[in-house]
């Protein structure tokens, strides 16, 4: 079974963005200071929409420029509520409901001190359950871009829909972009099975640990370098420290990050990725795009949860 929303109309140059990643329930939890274990912690609670491929999706369509499609699986306990909020931020939502398994969900713990950092605790349920028969190439109908979310390649069944989308959007000459996602199931995955599933990938966006876990190269402009030499082009995530951008085997570019003061880094990342690739869609450059991207990671970090301005 699928649902599916009205969304925005498509008025970029290049098509669609159609985004295939996680759409996921997330529970933020920001606390001060060490966790109280044995006993309680105080924390300000919300739950929020969220999901690395969902993220990346709103992000992509907050600036009206590019029409944005997501493929997602969910549950049937929570798929009205995540159609909705999907729809409201622009966005145009393919949902599979799985019969068996809930809602993804993530705990995301947030430490309230200067860097925000976040810590999370991660059930895929539904999300990763992406199949084959999730997939029909009418998908890519008016596609410009397809952006798969790195969580697809660390289960089974949705590895081997990322193998089927990768093919049909190489028959039809659409550009691929991947986001590895996470620097511990990569590690479980294997750098060398990574590498592999991602052969045909256009654009790689991955964190500064995520590079350099993949080269194994401590240094992150050495690590972008390196995988550019995989990948035609690999953008970098520094965090506050910008992006960087790699074509060939070198660095030709560092963007600066925009000055933010954080209160939640979680879909900072995904921000990024989301506005960088709408940004290719509507004709920029990938260092104006690296910009813009940089500009809404600011604007994500400011805000709890991992979804745009106008989305809570």
């Amino acid at each position: 079974m699928t649902t599916g929303g009205p969304g925005a109309a498509a008025t970029d140059r290049g098509g669609a963005l159609l985004v295939v990643g996680d759409v996921i329930t997330d529970v933020v939890a920001r606390h001060r200071g060490p966790l109280a274990v044995g006993t309680d912690t105080v924390a300000a609670i919300r739950t929020v929409p969220g999901g690395a491929g969902a993220n990346v999706a709103c992000w992509a369509a907050y600036g009206g420029g590019a029409e944005v499609r997501l493929l997602g699986r969910v549950g049937a306990d929570a798929v009205a509520w995540h159609e909705r909020e999907l729809t409201a931020c622009g966005v145009r939502p393919r949902l599979v409901v799985d019969p068996e398994a809930p809602t993804g969900a993530v705990i995301c713990l947030v430490d309230a001190g200067e860097g925000a950092e976040r810590t999370l605790l991660t059930d895929s349920g539904a999300s990763l359950r992406l199949e084959p028969a999730d997939w029909s190439d009418d998908l890519l109908d008016g596609v410009g871009r397809l952006h798969l979310s790195g969580y697809l390649l660390f289960a089974e069944s949705s590895r081997a829909l990322v193998s089927v989308a990768l093919e049909s959007a190489r028959a039809r000459g659409v550009p691929v972009s991947l986001d590895p996602a996470s620097a511990g199931f990569l590690r479980e995955l294997g750098v060398d099975r990574f590498l592999s599933l991602v052969e045909g990938v256009d654009v790689l966006l991955p964190s500064r640990d995520e590079a350099c876990l993949l080269t194994g190269l401590p240094d992150a402009a050495d690590a972008a370098a390196k995988l550019s030499r995989h990948v035609p082009l690999v953008v970098t995530k520094l965090g506050a420290e910008g992006a960087l951008i790699a074509r060939s085997g070198s660095v030709y570019a560092h963007v600066p990050a925009v000055a933010a003061t954080p209160r939640d880094t979680t879909g900072a990342g995904d921000a990024f990725t989301g506005t960088f690739l709408a940004a290719l869609l509507t004709g920029s450059g990938p260092e104006d795009a690296a910009e813009q991207g940089c500009r809404a990671g600011a604007l994500a970090v400011e805000r709890v949860g991992g979804r745009p301005p106008g989305s809570d």
